[in-house]
Protein backbone atom coordinates (compact mmCIF):
# COMPACT_ATOMS: atom_id res chain seq x y z
CA UNK A 1 0.00 0.00 0.00
CA UNK A 2 1.76 3.29 -1.02
CA UNK A 3 2.30 5.91 1.40
CA UNK A 4 0.68 9.17 1.37
CA UNK A 5 3.11 11.73 1.38
CA UNK A 6 3.33 13.84 4.52
CA UNK A 7 2.02 17.46 4.53
CA UNK A 8 2.83 20.40 6.42
CA UNK A 9 1.75 19.55 10.22
CA UNK A 10 -0.66 22.46 10.84
CA UNK A 11 0.50 24.65 14.04
CA UNK A 12 -0.97 25.52 16.83
CA UNK A 13 -1.58 28.90 16.99
CA UNK A 14 -3.09 28.69 13.04
CA UNK A 15 -5.54 26.38 14.75
CA UNK A 16 -6.35 28.19 17.60
CA UNK A 17 -6.11 31.73 16.61
CA UNK A 18 -9.28 33.08 14.43
CA UNK A 19 -9.74 35.85 11.53
CA UNK A 20 -7.78 39.02 11.98
CA UNK A 21 -9.59 41.64 14.41
CA UNK A 22 -11.00 44.69 12.69
CA UNK A 23 -12.19 47.98 13.46
CA UNK A 24 -15.15 49.61 11.14
CA UNK A 25 -15.17 53.32 10.94
CA UNK A 26 -18.70 53.39 12.59
CA UNK A 27 -17.34 51.39 15.58
CA UNK A 28 -14.75 53.48 16.43
CA UNK A 29 -16.72 56.62 16.32
CA UNK A 30 -19.37 55.25 18.24
CA UNK A 31 -16.57 53.67 21.02
CA UNK A 32 -14.96 57.83 20.88
CA UNK A 33 -18.30 59.56 21.26
CA UNK A 34 -19.22 56.85 24.19
CA UNK A 35 -15.74 57.48 25.64
CA UNK A 36 -16.76 61.45 25.34
CA UNK A 37 -19.75 61.46 26.59
CA UNK A 38 -19.31 59.26 29.69
CA UNK A 39 -18.20 61.93 31.59
CA UNK A 40 -19.51 65.13 30.18
CA UNK A 41 -18.86 67.10 32.71
CA UNK A 42 -15.25 66.30 32.03
CA UNK A 43 -15.31 66.79 28.23
CA UNK A 44 -17.08 70.36 28.93
CA UNK A 45 -13.70 71.27 31.10
CA UNK A 46 -11.61 69.85 28.82
CA UNK A 47 -13.16 71.53 25.50
CA UNK A 48 -13.40 75.08 26.96
CA UNK A 49 -10.24 75.86 26.32
CA UNK A 50 -10.08 74.66 22.43
CA UNK A 51 -13.61 76.77 22.68
CA UNK A 52 -11.80 80.08 24.41
CA UNK A 53 -9.05 79.66 21.91
CA UNK A 54 -11.35 79.15 18.90
CA UNK A 55 -13.91 81.82 19.94
CA UNK A 56 -11.16 84.38 20.16
CA UNK A 57 -9.60 83.41 16.55
CA UNK A 58 -13.02 84.27 15.02
CA UNK A 59 -13.78 87.16 17.18
CA UNK A 60 -10.68 88.93 16.42
CA UNK A 61 -10.31 88.19 12.69
CA UNK A 62 -14.02 89.20 12.52
CA UNK A 63 -13.86 92.01 14.69
CA UNK A 64 -10.74 93.44 12.69
CA UNK A 65 -12.09 93.02 9.69
CA UNK A 66 -15.35 94.95 10.91
CA UNK A 67 -13.57 97.73 12.78
CA UNK A 68 -11.10 98.05 9.60
CA UNK A 69 -14.30 98.63 7.05
CA UNK A 70 -15.81 101.40 9.39
CA UNK A 71 -12.66 103.41 8.67
CA UNK A 72 -13.75 103.65 4.77
CA UNK A 73 -16.54 105.05 6.03
CA UNK A 74 -14.91 107.18 8.38
CA UNK A 75 -12.78 108.88 6.46
CA UNK A 76 -15.25 111.04 4.87
CA UNK A 77 -14.73 113.61 1.88
CA UNK A 78 -14.14 116.31 3.93
CA UNK A 79 -10.64 114.62 5.50
CA UNK A 80 -9.87 113.53 2.33
CA UNK A 81 -9.49 116.88 0.29
CA UNK A 82 -7.77 118.65 2.65
CA UNK A 83 -4.18 119.60 3.31
CA UNK A 84 -2.69 122.07 5.68
CA UNK A 85 0.71 124.17 5.89
CA UNK A 86 2.47 125.17 9.15
CA UNK A 87 4.70 128.08 8.72
CA UNK A 88 8.55 128.20 10.38
CA UNK A 89 8.80 131.73 10.08
CA UNK A 90 12.83 132.86 10.23
CA UNK A 91 13.95 135.15 12.60
CA UNK A 92 15.54 137.89 10.29
CA UNK A 93 14.36 141.18 10.61
CA UNK A 94 12.55 140.89 13.90
CA UNK A 95 13.14 142.90 16.61
CA UNK A 96 14.32 141.13 19.95
CA UNK A 97 11.66 140.31 22.09
CA UNK A 98 8.89 140.24 19.50
CA UNK A 99 7.81 137.47 16.95
CA UNK A 100 9.22 137.32 13.25
CA UNK A 101 6.53 138.07 10.36
CA UNK A 102 5.10 135.10 9.02
CA UNK A 103 6.22 133.43 6.30
CA UNK A 104 3.11 133.48 3.97
CA UNK A 105 3.17 136.06 1.29
CA UNK A 106 0.56 138.57 1.36
CA UNK A 107 -0.74 136.82 -1.49
CA UNK A 108 -0.90 133.20 -0.36
CA UNK A 109 -4.57 132.94 -0.91
CA UNK A 110 -4.50 133.50 -4.74
CA UNK A 111 -1.24 131.76 -5.16
CA UNK A 112 -2.74 128.70 -4.38
CA UNK A 113 -6.26 128.66 -5.52
CA UNK A 114 -4.13 128.89 -8.70
CA UNK A 115 -3.36 125.42 -8.38
CA UNK A 116 -5.08 122.88 -10.53
CA UNK A 117 -7.29 120.74 -8.07
CA UNK A 118 -7.57 123.54 -5.17
CA UNK A 119 -11.24 125.17 -4.44
CA UNK A 120 -10.27 127.57 -1.60
CA UNK A 121 -7.27 128.23 0.91
CA UNK A 122 -6.36 130.72 2.87
CA UNK A 123 -3.59 131.67 5.88
CA UNK A 124 -5.27 131.80 9.77
CA UNK A 125 -3.92 131.59 13.28
CA UNK A 126 -4.86 131.52 16.73
CA UNK A 127 -4.83 135.20 19.00
CA UNK A 128 -3.67 134.43 22.21
CA UNK A 129 -6.91 134.89 23.63
CA UNK A 130 -5.11 134.63 27.49
CA UNK A 131 -3.72 138.03 26.37
CA UNK A 132 -6.84 139.99 25.76
CA UNK A 133 -10.31 141.09 26.76
CA UNK A 134 -12.78 139.93 25.22
CA UNK A 135 -16.63 141.91 26.30
CA UNK A 136 -19.90 143.15 25.33
CA UNK A 137 -19.04 146.78 26.57
CA UNK A 138 -15.21 148.92 26.23
CA UNK A 139 -16.09 148.59 30.16
CA UNK A 140 -16.53 145.02 30.39
CA UNK A 141 -14.13 142.86 32.82
CA UNK A 142 -14.10 139.76 30.05
CA UNK A 143 -15.85 137.51 31.79
CA UNK A 144 -18.28 136.69 29.30
CA UNK A 145 -15.59 135.96 26.67
CA UNK A 146 -13.67 133.68 29.24
CA UNK A 147 -13.11 129.97 27.67
CA UNK A 148 -13.43 131.77 23.85
CA UNK A 149 -11.10 131.45 21.41
CA UNK A 150 -9.57 134.48 18.96
CA UNK A 151 -8.77 133.49 15.32
CA UNK A 152 -7.45 135.39 12.59
CA UNK A 153 -8.23 134.28 8.76
CA UNK A 154 -8.29 135.53 5.06
CA UNK A 155 -11.45 135.16 3.39
CA UNK A 156 -10.11 132.46 1.61
CA UNK A 157 -9.58 130.43 4.92
CA UNK A 158 -12.71 131.17 5.62
CA UNK A 159 -14.01 129.52 2.76
CA UNK A 160 -11.99 126.70 3.02
CA UNK A 161 -13.26 126.18 6.05
CA UNK A 162 -16.73 126.21 4.26
CA UNK A 163 -18.93 127.64 7.64
CA UNK A 164 -22.88 126.99 7.78
CA UNK A 165 -24.35 130.47 8.29
CA UNK A 166 -27.00 131.86 10.83
CA UNK A 167 -27.19 135.15 10.00
CA UNK A 168 -25.53 137.80 8.22
CA UNK A 169 -22.09 137.19 6.12
CA UNK A 170 -18.69 136.06 5.90
CA UNK A 171 -15.30 137.70 5.79
CA UNK A 172 -15.18 139.63 1.87
CA UNK A 173 -12.28 140.78 0.69
CA UNK A 174 -13.03 144.09 0.94
CA UNK A 175 -12.94 143.22 4.76
CA UNK A 176 -9.83 142.05 4.35
CA UNK A 177 -8.36 145.13 2.13
CA UNK A 178 -10.01 147.86 4.22
CA UNK A 179 -8.60 146.18 7.52
CA UNK A 180 -11.77 146.78 8.53
CA UNK A 181 -12.74 145.84 12.32
CA UNK A 182 -15.70 143.13 11.93
CA UNK A 183 -15.81 140.04 13.41
CA UNK A 184 -17.51 137.07 12.75
CA UNK A 185 -19.13 135.03 15.50
CA UNK A 186 -19.47 131.22 16.44
CA UNK A 187 -23.22 130.22 17.54
CA UNK A 188 -21.56 129.49 20.92
CA UNK A 189 -19.27 133.11 21.01
CA UNK A 190 -22.95 134.66 19.91
CA UNK A 191 -24.68 133.23 22.55
CA UNK A 192 -22.01 134.10 25.36
CA UNK A 193 -21.98 137.24 24.41
CA UNK A 194 -25.89 138.13 23.74
CA UNK A 195 -25.79 138.53 20.11
CA UNK A 196 -29.16 137.62 19.18
CA UNK A 197 -29.91 139.70 15.94
CA UNK A 198 -27.99 141.68 13.59
CA UNK A 199 -30.18 144.01 11.67
CA UNK A 200 -28.53 146.93 14.59
CA UNK A 201 -25.30 146.03 13.61
CA UNK A 202 -24.23 144.42 17.10
CA UNK A 203 -20.48 144.91 18.50
CA UNK A 204 -18.26 143.53 20.87
CA UNK A 205 -15.14 144.62 22.16
CA UNK A 206 -12.01 143.29 22.29
CA UNK A 207 -9.02 145.23 24.63
CA UNK A 208 -12.21 147.97 24.39
CA UNK A 209 -12.09 148.11 20.82
CA UNK A 210 -15.15 147.43 19.05
CA UNK A 211 -15.52 144.86 16.35
CA UNK A 212 -19.31 144.61 14.35
CA UNK A 213 -20.32 141.18 14.37
CA UNK A 214 -21.06 140.71 10.75
CA UNK A 215 -22.52 137.41 10.87
CA UNK A 216 -22.78 134.09 12.92
CA UNK A 217 -22.08 130.38 11.76
CA UNK A 218 -23.09 127.21 13.42
CA UNK A 219 -20.92 125.14 11.74
CA UNK A 220 -17.77 124.38 9.77
CA UNK A 221 -16.46 121.85 8.10
CA UNK A 222 -12.45 122.00 8.04
CA UNK A 223 -11.10 123.76 11.39
CA UNK A 224 -13.64 122.60 14.42
CA UNK A 225 -11.65 124.46 16.66
CA UNK A 226 -13.17 127.83 15.22
CA UNK A 227 -16.59 126.50 16.88
CA UNK A 228 -15.76 127.92 20.06
CA UNK A 229 -14.92 130.92 18.86
CA UNK A 230 -14.47 134.38 16.78
CA UNK A 231 -12.74 135.38 13.18
CA UNK A 232 -11.40 138.52 12.57
CA UNK A 233 -9.52 139.41 8.84
CA UNK A 234 -5.85 138.62 9.53
CA UNK A 235 -5.08 142.01 7.84
CA UNK A 236 -6.94 143.35 10.99
CA UNK A 237 -5.46 141.11 13.42
CA UNK A 238 -1.96 141.72 12.40
CA UNK A 239 -2.21 146.00 12.45
CA UNK A 240 -3.90 145.22 16.84
CA UNK A 241 -2.16 142.15 17.88
CA UNK A 242 0.84 142.06 15.77
CA UNK A 243 2.64 139.37 14.23
CA UNK A 244 1.38 135.55 14.58
CA UNK A 245 3.07 133.40 17.36
CA UNK A 246 5.48 130.34 17.05
CA UNK A 247 4.77 126.72 17.53
CA UNK A 248 2.12 124.50 16.86
CA UNK A 249 -0.97 126.06 18.62
CA UNK A 250 -0.34 129.85 17.93
CA UNK A 251 1.59 129.86 14.89
CA UNK A 252 0.77 130.45 11.23
CA UNK A 253 -1.26 128.13 9.13
CA UNK A 254 -2.61 127.51 5.54
CA UNK A 255 -5.95 125.23 5.20
CA UNK A 256 -6.62 124.12 0.87
CA UNK A 257 -10.00 122.76 0.42
CA UNK A 258 -9.42 120.34 -2.25
CA UNK A 259 -11.11 118.31 -5.08
CA UNK A 260 -11.92 114.74 -4.69
CA UNK A 261 -8.17 113.00 -5.25
CA UNK A 262 -6.25 116.00 -5.56
CA UNK A 263 -4.77 116.18 -2.16
CA UNK A 264 -1.54 114.51 -3.03
CA UNK A 265 -1.08 116.15 -5.87
CA UNK A 266 -1.79 119.83 -4.52
CA UNK A 267 0.67 119.17 -0.98
CA UNK A 268 3.41 118.19 -3.46
CA UNK A 269 2.97 122.04 -5.07
CA UNK A 270 2.32 124.18 -2.02
CA UNK A 271 5.35 125.06 -0.82
CA UNK A 272 6.83 126.14 -3.85
CA UNK A 273 4.20 127.70 -4.78
CA UNK A 274 3.75 129.85 -1.50
CA UNK A 275 7.92 130.75 -1.73
CA UNK A 276 9.63 129.31 -4.35
CA UNK A 277 12.54 131.23 -2.28
CA UNK A 278 11.84 129.50 0.77
CA UNK A 279 10.29 126.46 0.67
CA UNK A 280 11.79 124.90 3.65
CA UNK A 281 10.06 127.03 5.63
CA UNK A 282 6.57 124.80 5.12
CA UNK A 283 5.99 121.94 6.58
CA UNK A 284 2.71 120.37 4.25
CA UNK A 285 0.83 117.66 5.67
CA UNK A 286 -1.50 115.98 3.16
CA UNK A 287 -4.55 114.10 4.26
CA UNK A 288 -3.52 110.49 5.71
CA UNK A 289 -4.10 107.19 3.19
CA UNK A 290 -7.20 105.36 4.19
CA UNK A 291 -5.30 102.06 3.22
CA UNK A 292 -2.48 102.20 4.93
CA UNK A 293 -4.05 103.60 8.39
CA UNK A 294 -6.62 100.67 7.96
CA UNK A 295 -3.60 98.18 7.16
CA UNK A 296 -2.09 99.34 9.79
CA UNK A 297 -4.66 99.35 12.27
CA UNK A 298 -5.46 95.82 11.54
CA UNK A 299 -2.04 94.08 11.71
CA UNK A 300 -1.52 95.71 15.47
CA UNK A 301 -5.21 94.28 16.36
CA UNK A 302 -4.64 91.45 14.52
CA UNK A 303 -1.33 90.18 16.02
CA UNK A 304 -2.40 91.30 19.63
CA UNK A 305 -5.04 89.28 19.47
CA UNK A 306 -3.92 86.13 17.78
CA UNK A 307 -1.34 85.95 19.97
CA UNK A 308 -3.79 85.17 22.87
CA UNK A 309 -6.00 82.81 21.31
CA UNK A 310 -2.72 81.20 20.34
CA UNK A 311 -1.80 80.85 23.66
CA UNK A 312 -5.50 79.84 24.55
CA UNK A 313 -5.35 77.20 21.90
CA UNK A 314 -2.17 75.92 24.04
CA UNK A 315 -3.91 75.99 26.85
CA UNK A 316 -6.92 73.65 25.16
CA UNK A 317 -4.38 71.47 23.37
CA UNK A 318 -2.99 70.91 27.23
CA UNK A 319 -6.07 70.19 28.55
CA UNK A 320 -6.65 67.31 25.98
CA UNK A 321 -3.77 65.66 26.07
CA UNK A 322 -4.11 65.80 30.37
CA UNK A 323 -7.74 64.64 30.02
CA UNK A 324 -7.26 62.01 27.45
CA UNK A 325 -3.49 60.46 29.43
CA UNK A 326 -6.00 60.43 32.36
CA UNK A 327 -8.44 58.36 31.05
CA UNK A 328 -5.79 56.40 29.44
CA UNK A 329 -5.11 55.47 33.35
CA UNK A 330 -7.76 55.16 34.30
CA UNK A 331 -9.01 52.51 31.95
CA UNK A 332 -6.21 50.55 31.49
CA UNK A 333 -8.50 47.27 32.43
CA UNK A 334 -10.75 48.00 29.23
CA UNK A 335 -7.37 48.36 27.50
CA UNK A 336 -6.08 45.14 28.82
CA UNK A 337 -9.64 43.36 28.40
CA UNK A 338 -9.92 44.79 24.62
CA UNK A 339 -5.96 43.80 24.09
CA UNK A 340 -7.17 40.14 25.29
CA UNK A 341 -10.50 39.62 23.03
CA UNK A 342 -8.39 40.56 20.05
CA UNK A 343 -8.19 44.46 19.72
CA UNK A 344 -4.87 45.25 18.09
CA UNK A 345 -2.24 47.96 19.13
CA UNK A 346 -3.69 50.78 16.49
CA UNK A 347 -7.25 49.83 17.22
CA UNK A 348 -6.39 51.03 21.05
CA UNK A 349 -4.29 53.96 19.34
CA UNK A 350 -6.98 55.06 17.43
CA UNK A 351 -9.76 54.80 19.68
CA UNK A 352 -7.97 56.96 21.86
CA UNK A 353 -6.62 59.35 19.42
CA UNK A 354 -10.81 59.64 17.94
CA UNK A 355 -12.13 60.86 21.38
CA UNK A 356 -8.99 63.63 21.79
CA UNK A 357 -10.22 64.75 18.19
CA UNK A 358 -13.75 64.53 18.90
CA UNK A 359 -13.42 66.97 22.00
CA UNK A 360 -10.83 69.11 19.94
CA UNK A 361 -13.73 69.54 16.87
CA UNK A 362 -16.25 69.76 19.38
CA UNK A 363 -14.75 72.99 21.06
CA UNK A 364 -13.97 74.01 17.61
CA UNK A 365 -17.48 74.17 16.21
CA UNK A 366 -18.24 76.19 19.67
CA UNK A 367 -15.69 78.37 19.93
CA UNK A 368 -16.65 79.21 16.00
CA UNK A 369 -20.08 79.66 16.92
CA UNK A 370 -19.39 81.68 19.80
CA UNK A 371 -16.87 84.24 17.98
CA UNK A 372 -19.54 84.73 15.21
CA UNK A 373 -22.06 85.75 17.99
CA UNK A 374 -19.48 88.12 19.47
CA UNK A 375 -18.57 90.00 16.02
CA UNK A 376 -22.65 90.14 15.31
CA UNK A 377 -23.51 91.32 19.03
CA UNK A 378 -20.56 94.18 19.10
CA UNK A 379 -21.54 95.25 14.93
CA UNK A 380 -25.32 95.82 16.17
CA UNK A 381 -24.23 97.45 19.37
CA UNK A 382 -22.47 99.96 17.49
CA UNK A 383 -24.42 99.97 14.17
CA UNK A 384 -21.84 98.59 12.32
CA UNK A 385 -22.21 96.32 9.27
CA UNK A 386 -20.10 92.94 10.45
CA UNK A 387 -17.76 91.49 8.17
CA UNK A 388 -17.05 88.01 8.26
CA UNK A 389 -14.16 86.50 5.49
CA UNK A 390 -15.50 83.00 4.92
CA UNK A 391 -11.69 81.92 4.62
CA UNK A 392 -11.05 82.87 8.44
CA UNK A 393 -14.38 81.58 9.40
CA UNK A 394 -14.85 78.36 7.74
CA UNK A 395 -11.71 76.65 8.77
CA UNK A 396 -11.94 77.76 12.39
CA UNK A 397 -13.30 74.03 13.49
CA UNK A 398 -10.40 72.15 11.17
CA UNK A 399 -8.57 73.95 13.56
CA UNK A 400 -9.56 72.48 16.65
CA UNK A 401 -9.81 69.07 15.29
CA UNK A 402 -5.67 69.47 14.54
CA UNK A 403 -5.36 70.30 18.39
CA UNK A 404 -7.13 67.73 19.37
CA UNK A 405 -5.36 65.36 17.16
CA UNK A 406 -2.21 66.43 18.26
CA UNK A 407 -2.73 66.42 21.86
CA UNK A 408 -3.77 62.56 21.86
CA UNK A 409 -0.72 61.66 19.93
CA UNK A 410 0.68 60.95 23.56
CA UNK A 411 -2.00 59.47 25.52
CA UNK A 412 -2.74 57.13 22.12
CA UNK A 413 0.42 55.55 21.87
CA UNK A 414 0.60 54.91 25.79
CA UNK A 415 -2.38 53.25 25.70
CA UNK A 416 -1.51 51.18 22.28
CA UNK A 417 2.22 49.65 24.10
CA UNK A 418 -0.22 48.99 27.84
CA UNK A 419 0.88 45.45 28.18
CA UNK A 420 -2.55 43.29 28.34
CA UNK A 421 -1.45 40.92 30.58
CA UNK A 422 -0.18 43.64 33.26
CA UNK A 423 -3.44 45.89 32.38
CA UNK A 424 -5.92 42.95 33.37
CA UNK A 425 -3.20 41.91 36.59
CA UNK A 426 -3.60 45.41 37.88
CA UNK A 427 -7.68 45.29 38.45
Amino acid sequence: MARKPAGRRPKARDTLAGPPSRLSLRDLVDEALAGVLQRPGRSVLTMLGTVLGIGAFVAVLGLTATASGQIGRQFDLTKATTVTVTDSPADDGAPPGTNPPTSFPDDADARVSRIDGVTAAGVWWRVPTDQHRIGTSPTADGSAGQGLSLFAATPGAVAAMQPTLAAGTTLDPYAQQARLPVVLLSRTAANRLGVTRLGAQPAIFIDGLPYTVIGVYSDVQRLPDTLLGAIIPSSTALDRFGNPGRGEDQGAHLVAATRVGAAPVVARQLAVALRPDAASRFTVTPPPDPHSLQDHITSDLTGLFLALAAICLVVGAVGIANTTLVAVLERTQEIGLRRSLGARTHHIAAQFLTESTALGTLGGLIGTSLGILVVLAVAAARSWTAVLQPAATLPAPLIGTVVGLLAGLYPALRAARTDPLKALRSG
